[in-house]
């Protein structure tokens, strides 16, 4: 498929115009709105750490990515919606690890790799990316189980630790799994609700991003 073929995946999205999906676009600013929490309540507890700064940037670039996609719906405007899920994805979780597990930083660029390499691999074999002619599997949600299973195997870790980013961990968890579902049901329903559900996806993650933030700014060690 071209890099800027028309892409239709959701049940809002009537025709290929750049505001067919007004409702799935606007509700990107979740992500933006999570990321300008995290930069409020980040900049209370100075200095700031470079990852936490990124990870909020990377948040921020979720949203103006998420609805380039949801707008202008092409291949190209479709990897600037992914990157930076992705690039937060990994950037998070290696955080994690070091804080929660402990692991070092030269040991963190060796699992970084694998990661990388893990997630690379995960979009390849699942991405989004599908003709006009139909969705996937799942509607292309199953290239997000991956992380659904990181976020529980946080979850699970920092409350054998008795962590105190447990409950943000688990908070997310529950709410990235209901966003999965939102995504997922989103063209089975166009018949009885034409809006669909995608833009709970957004609205979901959002708060489940901005739940992450929280989660490392007011614990960070």
């Amino acid at each position: 498929m071209s890099l800027f073929s028309s892409v239709d995946l959701y049940c809002e999205r009537l025709s290929p115009e750049f505001w067919a999906e007004p409702v799935n676009a606007w509700t990107n600013l979740a992500f933006v709105a999570a990321a300008l929490w995290a930069w409020t309540e980040a900049r209370k507890r100075p200095p700031v750490p470079r990852v936490i700064t990124l990870l909020i940037t990377l948040t921020a670039l979720i949203g103006v990515g998420s609805f380039l996609f949801h707008t202008f719906a092409n291949g190209l405007t479709e990897w600037a919606d992914v990157v930076p899920i992705w690039s937060f994805i990994a950037l998070y979780v290696l955080t994690a690890i070091h804080l929660v597990g402990g692991v070092p930083p030269r040991r963190l660029v060796r699992i970084g790799a694998i990661v990388a390499a893990v997630v690379v691999v995960v979009f390849l074999a699942t991405g989004s990316s599908e003709p006009a002619s139909g969705p996937s599997v799942l509607n292309g949600s199953l290239q997000y189980a991956p992380a659904l299973i990181a976020l529980c195997v946080f979850s699970i870790l920092t409350l054998a630790r008795k962590h105190p980013l447990s409950p943000w961990a688990v908070a997310a968890t529950v709410v990235f799994a209901i966003s999965l579902v939102f995504r997922t049901i989103d063209l089975e329903i166009c018949a009885d609700f034409p809006l669909g559900t995608h833009f709970m996806w957004h609205v979901l993650n959002g708060a489940m991003v901005a739940l992450l933030l929280q989660a490392l700014v007011r614990n960070r060690l």
